[in-house]
């Protein structure tokens, strides 16, 4: 299925929205994506998105549509050569391989644009499609906290996995 990353734009506030108010999507990120998900949150974040230059956090567009997000986010002190990934796709678009190519894609990004080392992600012990994603695009498992998240009233793991500039 083809898809592009493209920059936000305010023009994207109703697909954000309808794909971002989702449950599914919600019980696996962290708590500052809310849920339920309000025409305001995505006013914020699209206006959040727009701040950096370049671009770090790009729309997942399908079919003319806003229908995901994917980023890369800065880190500081020690961490400056660091960049943590983060994505989220519209549950229509699940097992389809897009995020797979968006997270190639983002990672080359990366590495192009900006001067760092190793990009990470974070990804929930109970969230085996996004550490498929992450082990089918080259990440390697670093690290394993166990029961250092509580989400929803539950203890979960914490998964580490990076990707290394070569």
């Amino acid at each position: 299925m083809d898809f592009r990353l493209r920059p936000w734009d305010f023009d994207d506030i109703n697909s954000l929205v309808k794909h971002a108010n989702n449950t599914k999507i919600a019980e696996n990120l962290t708590n500052q994506f809310p849920n339920p998900y309000e025409f305001e949150n995505g006013e914020s974040f699209i206006q959040m998105t727009l701040k950096d230059s370049p671009t770090r956090i790009f729309a997942i567009e399908i079919n003319g549509e806003a229908s995901g997000a994917i980023g890369l986010h800065s880190q500081t002190d020690i961490h400056i050569k660091n960049m943590e990934l983060g994505y989220w796709l519209a549950e229509i678009y699940w097992g389809k391989g897009i995020m797979t190519k968006a997270v190639k894609q983002i990672v080359d990004y990366g590495f192009k644009t900006f001067e760092i080392d190793r990009i990470f992600a974070r990804p929930f012990g109970t969230n085996i499609s996004s550490r498929k994603v992450l082990e089918k695009t080259g990440f390697k498992l670093e690290a394993k906290f166990e029961r250092t998240i509580f989400k929803n009233g539950k203890y979960l793991d914490e998964l580490v996995y990076a990707f290394r500039k070569v």
